[in-house]
């Protein structure tokens, strides 16, 4: 070591044993009788011993050996007393959590091992001295558990107390953060790093000020605090991150001292790729869903922590606005009890079959289930969260129920869960299997059962509120209508007299313009009703109508625009049972969107035909198309239109009423290449004499 670093050394070894001795003063003074004070004096006290034996050293006077001895035992009386903190904040009478003990054990076995290696060569000089690349791993694995034990303090500590402890821990984290990466070093490189072993010093001396800050807010270091699963886990993946550096460091070393020329660059690439592979292993999701369902499983009496898993499902199911994306956040609120990577939610809207609402990190399963299915039936009958694992194996738990072709066919599915909403079922989820291999039993049935009901409530109060928001825009389009009749009643009234007085004035030049100014200013009043009002009002009974002539009637009523559509016009024959004007509208609409929405060297088709007892009703156009976000939450909601002067009612209307007539309405689209609307509606297969058909 170079005369300047000797001395520097000695210089800093000697500030921190004045300073911890000082410290040991000041606590000696204050908590003499008290238990916590004295392993508090103890730790100080050993600090400061270390202190002095660690300058002398650097002066030549004492062996290393005695150095290690001094800094287990000082690194030991830290560990006791951070022991010792956890230990109060637990309740009366209560033992230690299993990690916790396992660390106690162990360290005390370390720290053991260690003095003897360290004492016992001074005593008996012929006994063989402990090699120092295995003392380094030693005393690595002594600040790994140190660093554990610091972050068990704080977050153990609750959020209005961290203010007292925050000092301590940050004081030791730091201390054994400097000497992780000291002794780190050395076991790798079998050599210690004389710079950073002369700083050490400085860096002991300035944490002194911190742990006498923490010791003065802190008179009784206890706080109420038990063994959480958060802070299992955390404690287990700090220590098996330890553990797992030791390893490497280790391996690193004998391919070093065995690896010849190439040694250093093997070693360099070697702790690279294990410094790699443990932050995949840190970020790897199967990994941590697995490490917490075996932590729920060995350490505590139930599987989940409630109280934390409510709060974590309340947080999920209640983030954002209010209605946005509530279906996708209660799927995934359900798979996050699990470890489930994803899943679907399948609802209904009023009398038509349960379909995919929503999904969350699993687009590729759909599929339509009828409400009168003997599975539907089931769910709602049983309300039993339906295991698909378990009935590939256990036939005779379920009966004689098979699950719809559709999941069948989905290789990931594993469970579905209704959602019952009082006897009601609203909608269920499928889940994917758990990434932690969770076993499905009892309480995993429970809990899914309770979160689903909590979930079906916010489902149902969200389409409530959507209701409600529609009728009242019902209720003020129709308050615009009595307007509009008020308007009308006007005009009429306007007219009349006109009509009263035409007879006796007519051959007056005068009269006869103030006639034509009437006339054209009622035909504009009028004109701009008919803009506002959109739906028809007609009572017309349904009847037997030939599709042919209701296609033909749509596109003449289209023919003011530029581009016509090409028309294929299906047999005479092919008869459905409507209201004429209100399915001519309805067909007119879409056709006319799809005019609207196509450029001029664009083409629009419009044709009708027969298929598996339905007619069939397709709108195709090669237009601007739309996506499937828009589909799904705009095209169809009633008053919500992207025409500066619509009333967004339109595709609304039509596809009411097609329901209305046992039809369906479907749409496929792809932004920038067109869109097809697809009307399906029953056949009418009855004779009747007074029908509209052919």
């Amino acid at each position: 070591m170079p005369e300047t670093l000797f001395l520097l050394a000695t210089i800093g070894y000697g500030l921190a044993a004045l300073a911890y001795l000082g410290l040991s003063g000041l606590i000696v003074a204050s908590w003499r009788q008290r238990p916590q004070g004295r392993l508090l004096v103890l730790a100080t006290g050993l600090s400061a011993a270390w202190g002095v034996v660690s300058a002398l050293t650097a002066w030549g006077i004492l062996p290393p050996r005695v150095e290690l001895a001094a800094e287990v035992a000082r690194n030991g009386a830290w560990l006791a007393l951070l022991l010792y903190i956890l230990q109060l904040r637990l309740p009366s009478g209560a033992a230690l959590p299993a990690p916790l003990r396992f660390i106690r054990f162990l360290g005390g076995a370390l720290i053991g091992g260690l003095l003897i290696a360290g004492i016992l060569p001074l005593i008996a000089p012929t006994q063989p001295v402990l090699a120092g690349w295995a003392g380094n791993l030693g005393l690595v694995l002594l600040t790994v558990m140190g660093l554990v034990l610091v972050e068990q303090v704080y977050r153990s500590t609750r959020p209005e107390d961290r203010w007292a402890i925050k000092f301590l821990c940050l004081g030791l984290g730091g201390l054994f953060v400097y000497d992780f990466y000291l002794y780190a070093n050395a076991a790798l490189f079998n050599a210690m790093d004389a710079q950073v072993w002369a700083a050490r010093g400085y860096v002991a001396a300035l944490v002194t000020p911190l742990i006498a800050v923490s010791a003065a807010r802190n008179p009784e270091w206890a706080a109420p605090v038990g063994l959480s699963r958060s802070m299992a886990f955390h404690t287990a993946s700090l220590l098996g991150a330890g553990i797992y550096l030791l390893l490497m460091a280790g391996a690193g070393y004998y391919l070093r001292l065995f690896g010849g020329e190439w040694g250093d660059v093997v070693q360099t690439v070697f702790i690279f790729a294990a410094a790699m592979l443990l932050l995949l292993l840190m970020f790897s999701g199967t990994l941590r869903a697995r490490l917490r369902v075996f932590l729920s499983k060995h350490f505590f009496s139930y599987r989940y922590d409630y109280r934390e898993e409510w709060l974590n499902f309340t947080r999920t199911l209640t983030e954002g606005r209010p209605g946005e994306q509530l279906c996708e956040r209660a799927v995934e609120a359900l798979a996050k009890l699990l470890e489930s990577p994803g899943g679907a939610l399948w609802m209904r809207e009023g009398n038509v079959d349960y379909q995919r609402a929503s999904h969350w990190n699993w687009a590729g399963l759909d599929g339509t289930e009828p409400t009168d299915s003997p599975f539907i039936q089931w769910l709602a009958g049983k309300q039993w969260v339906v295991d698909l694992d378990e009935m590939k194996t256990r036939r005779d738990l379920y009966g004689d129920l098979d699950t719809p072709a559709w999941l069948q066919s989905a290789d990931d599915a594993w469970l579905v869960v209704p959602l019952m909403l009082h006897d009601e079922l609203l909608g269920f989820v499928v889940l994917k299997h758990s990434l932690g291999n969770v076993n499905f039993n009892w309480e995993v049935s429970d809990l899914l059962k309770v979160a689903a009901r909590q979930a079906a409530a916010h489902l149902a109060q969200m389409r409530a509120s959507n209701q409600l928001i529609v009728a009242r825009q019902f209720e003020s389009f129709n308050r615009t209508t009595t307007f509009v009749i008020h308007d009308l009643k006007n005009l009429i009234a306007q007219l009349s007299l006109l009509l009263a007085n035409a007879e006796k004035h007519k051959d007056n030049p005068e009269f006869q313009a103030d006639m034509l100014d009437t006339v054209e200013s009622a035909v504009a009043r009028m004109n701009k009703v008919l803009t506002q009002l959109r739906l028809g009002t007609d009572k017309a009974q349904a009847q037997a109508l030939a599709l042919a002539d209701i296609l033909a009637d749509a596109a003449a009523s289209k023919q003011a625009f530029k581009l016509r559509p090409a028309v294929d016009l299906p047999p005479a024959s092919l008869r459905v049972r409507a209201e004429r004007e209100r399915l001519t509208r309805a067909i007119g609409h879409l056709l006319q969107n799809a005019l609207e929405a196509t450029p001029p060297g664009g083409q629009v088709s419009l044709r009708g035909f027969k298929e598996s007892a339905q007619a069939i009703i397709e709108i195709t156009d090669t237009g601007s198309g739309m996506d499937e976000e828009f589909i799904r939450t705009r095209l169809f909601q009633p008053f919500d239109s992207t025409k500066g002067a619509g009333m967004g009612i339109g595709a609304y209307e039509c596809r009411e009423t097609i329901r209305a007539l046992d039809g369906q309405l479907d749409v496929d689209s792809t932004p920038g290449r067109g869109t097809r609307f697809r009307i399906s509606l029953p056949l009418d297969n009855n004779l009747d004499a007074g029908g509209d058909a052919a």
